[in-house]
């Protein structure tokens, strides 16, 4: 069963058996269901992904008469393409989330 506390330092959303977060009479505010973003390995991930193919395409060029494997352009498109993916996975991580009023 859902219950819903006021008290003098905030809103308390839970069930009956949330009684942990509760201490002394007082409504404890929980925290967001996910992380900020710099603080994931997704983050981290995909820094590394982006350095990684900057590198690559910077260290492959022409060679034996033949042109740039890995020109700038195709670089940047696996850069667009990995910060869509990014967004995407940061937005199904906090469709999840519930946010909280804090007035």
């Amino acid at each position: 069963m859902a219950t819903t506390t006021s008290g003098a330092h905030g809103t308390y959303y839970g069930t009956t058996s949330d009684t942990a977060a509760r201490h002394e009479g007082t409504a404890h505010r929980l925290g967001t269901e996910t992380k900020a973003a710099f603080k994931t390995t997704e983050f981290f991930t995909y820094l590394t992904a982006v350095v990684g193919v900057l590198i690559a395409s910077a260290v492959v060029g022409a060679e034996d008469g033949h042109g740039d494997y890995f020109a700038a352009d195709r670089a940047w498109l696996y850069v667009t393409l990995l910060t869509i993916g990014y967004m995407i996975s940061r937005g199904l991580a906090k469709s999840g989330s519930r946010a909280r009023d804090e007035r």
